[in-house]
């Protein structure tokens, strides 16, 4: 096929991949000067008289979804045409390649980046469900890396989920779960082979079977057919990870078993259980014993847990994941020093700090506390009023000030917010113990 030089206003530079009903086309879009992947489907494919219909629902299904699902682990949609005489999708372009190459024994993933992936898909999944969208084909062909790489030890760690054709939506009929025309048979749940009605809880138990696959190199149920694989999601129960691969630690053989149970009732009910539980596994010693960095799952978690970001959504909060800095500081350690010049503020996850001005204590904080704040937002006077030094062992985030300049503007305006419930609180303090005296 000639790989045409235009398709809709977009410049073809291209051809990154071909499958039995599109092909995708590297492009380039002049007016917003960005790289962008265009899926182009073949006419033919939507013309076919048995199964041309079904195409035409997964193309719309995707068509639809453009400018809605905007999270860092969802591929956007950007455009979308559907036509007689041309039919593309045009999303963002991700230059890594799919999760595929890894699910063989030679190319495993090392185990803790695996979980990290897994996480960030449990997150994105869970934005989806709660925007009413039900992915219904999670499979490792549509996680792709963020980052090329030529080996499992060099890949990075951030994924995004891509290919919504198959999804469900929560004004759907949910009783269209066609084992043969949606889905991938080895992925699917037992209620989408039984062809019961879905909810989340398919994507739960695909996403089981693609870490099972990634942490051993196999499918959980192989056969030779789709009827022999049907029969074994719904019957049989396949050996535990760790009997697989033995650099895992066992504890993950409950996270997997928990996400694949056969009944939903079993199963993770919410996104939040499963992703709570990949997050606790890194916690475990087994996993990473001289750990030297804060995985992204853990910052999620601790950042969710803090008062300070209850109003954050998932996007925003991941937003700050990536701008802010983590680190364990030893007992002893000046954080803040009086007088000098403040370019950050920070957030206590544990230990103790103390706060003193010319050698007078003036408090202490705990566990939860933002600190550091006033140097940010007072005009004109950006230096520090007091020192504030670690007590204890402590764990301390810490954000700049040029960060949060360069933050979204709704991400800005929640910071800012807590700034004023912080500062509120403390006021409310002060005026308590002037009252007492």
């Amino acid at each position: 096929m000639v790989m045409p030089a235009r398709i809709g206003k977009y410049e073809i530079r291209g051809k990154l991949g071909e499958g039995a009903t599109s092909i995708v086309y590297l492009g380039f879009d002049p007016f917003a000067k960005r790289e962008v992947a265009v899926k182009a489907i073949f006419p033919e494919v939507l013309r076919d008289k048995e199964r041309g219909r079904l195409y035409r629902h997964l193309l719309m299904t995707e068509a639809s979804l453009a400018g809605k699902l905007m999270h860092p682990h969802i591929v956007q949609i950007f455009d979308a045409v559907v036509a007689e005489d041309q039919s593309y999708i045009v999303m963002e372009y991700v230059k890594g390649g799919t999760l595929e190459p890894f699910c063989t024994p030679s190319s495993l993933l090392p185990v803790d980046r695996l979980v990290e992936m897994i996480f960030k898909c449990t997150r994105a999944l869970d934005y989806a469900f709660r925007a009413g969208v039900t992915h219904r084909d999670i499979k490792p062909a549509n996680i792709l890396l963020v980052d090329a790489a030529d080996s499992a030890e060099r890949s990075g760690g951030d994924i995004k989920i891509s290919d919504f054709g198959a999804a469900l939506m929560a004004s759907d009929e949910q009783t269209r779960t066609q084992v043969s025309g949606v889905g991938s048979p080895a992925y699917m749940s037992p209620q989408q082979v039984r062809d019961i009605p879905l909810n989340h809880q398919t994507d739960i138990y695909s996403l089981g079977v693609v870490m099972y696959q990634l942490l051993t190199g196999r499918l959980p149920f192989q056969s030779t057919s789709n009827y022999g694989m049907i029969y074994q999601i719904c019957n049989a129960d396949p050996p535990p990870p760790s009997t697989l691969r033995t650099d895992m630690p066992a504890s993950l053989d409950a996270v997997v078993a928990r996400a694949m149970q056969k009944e939903v009732g079993a199963r993770y009910q919410t996104w939040e259980e499963f992703s709570h539980d990949l997050a606790q596994s890194f916690r475990n010693k087994q996993i990473s014993a001289q750990r030297q960095a804060f995985p992204d799952s853990e910052k999620f978690e601790a950042l969710r847990a803090l008062p300070f970001f209850v109003e954050f959504s998932d996007v925003h909060l991941w937003e700050v994941v990536r701008f802010s800095r983590w680190d364990e500081v030893i007992a002893g350690t000046v954080i803040m020093k009086d007088g000098e010049r403040g370019n950050f503020f920070s957030f206590l996850l544990d230990g103790e700090l103390t706060v003193s001005k010319s050698g007078h204590a003036l408090g202490t904080l705990v566990a939860g506390e933002c600190f550091g704040e006033m140097a940010i937002i007072r005009r004109g006077e950006h230096t520090r009023g007091a020192d504030v030094v670690a007590q204890t062992a402590t764990r301390v985030v810490t954000i700049s000030a040029q960060a949060l300049q360069h933050a979204s503007e709704v991400c800005r305006m929640h910071f800012y917010q807590g700034f004023l419930d912080v500062i509120a609180g403390r006021l409310a303090d002060a005026n308590a113990r002037l009252a007492s005296l």
